[in-house]
């Protein structure tokens, strides 16, 4: 492949003498970057899109676009969900043992283990007792 006739191609001969100065064949072509173009002086956003698409095309990723769209519908369709998203009161316990740290400097970690595991046994049956009271 020919690098000038690719710029042609393109519609961005403009480029020919930055990538000619840079010694850009086609391999080096296939591994450009966003930053590359940048320091080539593709300064419009418009021709690093055009150039990167068309490197995409060249290496056989020829779904760029079509990607970027797939993504944007499933984003239109995830504000969607969130949109008709029903709004849900939660509420939330927190329960702490009292002098736990304390206990923690003079308990062996696995029976300090035990004291606690004993403490949300206790914590649990006293939730599912009042809320069956409430029920």
């Amino acid at each position: 492949m020919h690098i000038t006739a690719w710029l042609r191609n393109l519609g961005l001969e403009r480029y020919e003498q930055a990538f000619r100065d840079n010694e850009i064949n086609e391999s080096v072509l296939l591994k450009l970057t966003t930053e590359d173009l940048k320091e080539l002086g593709v300064v419009a956003v418009g021709h690093r899109r055009t150039l990167l698409d068309a490197i995409a095309d060249l290496r056989g990723e020829k779904t760029t676009r079509h990607d970027e769209d797939s993504r944007a519908k499933k984003t239109d369709r995830a504000d969607n969900r969130l949109a008709e998203a029903e709004r849900r009161q939660l509420t939330v316990m927190f329960c702490d043992l009292v002098g736990s740290t304390a206990l923690s400097a003079r308990l062996d970690p696995e029976d300090l283990r035990g004291v606690i595991a004993a403490y949300h046994r206790c914590c649990t049956e006293l939730v599912v007792r009042v809320s069956q009271n409430e029920g």
